[in-house]
């Protein structure tokens, strides 16, 4: 499957949320100011793999939501249409209006935080196997109970969460429906209907956010998620440091030691990288700088190894509210050669600041032959690093 657009997508929006609370159905419950099912469908819209849209409420509820849908500029909605009298049902009268569209993709509209891109995992997934969930692994111990006794531990490393999207090949979904309704069969999503004619449907890993509103708390869990505090502050700090190169010493960068005749002198380990990351790290928490907390006057710090001191800067901030969330720097080096060594780098240096790999991008290029890194007198490093309040 191509990324141009070839899903249709089935929003079932059809239940009524009495243990939401409230007069209005769920779908059109408002989070920070904007109806469920507009969050969800504008959020669905957003994977380039979906062409259309069909919105799925009670009957009697399509005028408002075709008012509500038109007056937030929901894009991709082709169709508005009544629905069943459970899930099942809703989902069966979507897929009447899907069309020649070769997948179909169901979302709950109860489910407003859903990530564009795991709807696209999920519909180029079933493009290719035949069907497809987004679900999350179970992480807390899960029991099996009969009345109030403790029956059995289940293993939960072979257990996961369903989630909406679901993703099908429309002819299996059609086929797994039919089959369902002559059969009498209800499931509770459309995973399992297509599941009942033994066809394999895959996981795609969801993200946490993409909570399913059922009950008050849901609400306000989404709202936050949609309102971000307004104390959480961002702060941002600038790195810079270099070093001479010198015959007789290691050549240390981002933690890693790499093969070269010369390394770089100075009171540590010379870590050029790591050094320009501490300073862009320290000046965003306001805190000094490198030279302030590890003096070259002082014998402790003679031959340090500077991921320690970035783990000690990385506590640092830590207690003072801050919490790093991306670093980015350039090695400024005529030789050697340094990018078979970045993967290294950003993990020892995500490693000591307790952060993913993929918050730490490094590059690196030269001087072009001036000045005295072009001589090859040297190497340099600027860094940035992004915070956030901790709280």
């Amino acid at each position: 499957m191509s990324s141009a657009a070839s899903a249709a997508a089935v929003i079932v929006a059809a239940g009524r949320g009495e243990r939401l609370g409230g007069t209005l159905p769920k779908a059109f419950v408002p989070l920070a100011g904007v109806p469920m099912v507009v969050h969800a469908a504008r959020r669905v819209a957003q994977s380039p793999a979906v062409d259309s849209i069909i919105v799925v409420v009670r009957g009697e509820d399509i005028d408002l939501a075709r008012t509500l849908l038109t007056t937030y500029e929901t894009p991709k909605v082709t169709s508005i249409v009544a629905g069943g009298d459970h899930r099942q049902a809703s989902v069966l009268a979507g897929l009447a209006h899907v069309g020649p569209a070769p997948v179909a993709v169901i979302h709950d509209g109860a489910r407003p935080l859903v990530s564009p891109e795991v709807v696209t995992a999920v519909i180029m997934t079933a493009s290719q196997t035949g069907a497809a969930t987004a679900g999350v692994p179970l992480r807390e111990t899960v029991k099996r109970v009969e009345g109030t006794t403790v029956a059995q531990t289940l293993d939960r490393e072979r257990l996961w969460i369903a989630r909406t999207p679901q993703a099908f090949r429309t002819d299996l979904l059609r086929q797994a429906h039919v089959r369902a309704n002559a059969e009498g069969f209800i499931g509770t999503d459309d995973a399992v209907l297509v599941e009942r004619l033994g066809q394999a449907v895959r996981i795609v890993e969801d993200t946490p956010q993409n909570l399913k509103v059922t009950v008050p708390s849901d609400r306000d869990l989404a709202e936050m998620y949609l309102r971000p505090s307004p104390q959480r502050v961002m702060r941002t700090g600038l790195g810079y440091d270099v070093h001479r190169l010198v015959p007789g010493r290691t050549l240390r960068l981002g933690g890693v030691s790499i093969p070269s005749p010369r390394g770089l002198l100075g009171h540590s380990d010379a870590d050029v990288l790591a050094h320009a990351v501490m300073d862009a790290v320290l000046g965003a928490a306001g805190l000094g700088d490198v030279g302030q907390h590890f003096p070259s006057t002082d014998a402790v710090w003679k031959d340090a190894d500077s991921l320690e001191l970035l783990r000690r800067v990385t506590a640092m901030v830590s207690a003072a509210g801050w919490r790093i969330v991306h670093v980015d720097s350039v090695l400024l080096a005529e030789a050697p050669r340094l990018s078979p060594y970045f993967a290294s780098m950003r993990e020892r240096l995500a490693g000591a600041m307790s952060v993913d790999p993929s918050s730490v991008s490094i590059k690196a290029t030269t001087a072009e032959g001036m000045g005295a890194i072009g001589r090859h007198e040297g190497i340099a490093a600027h860094a940035v690093a992004t915070l956030v309040g901790a709280s």
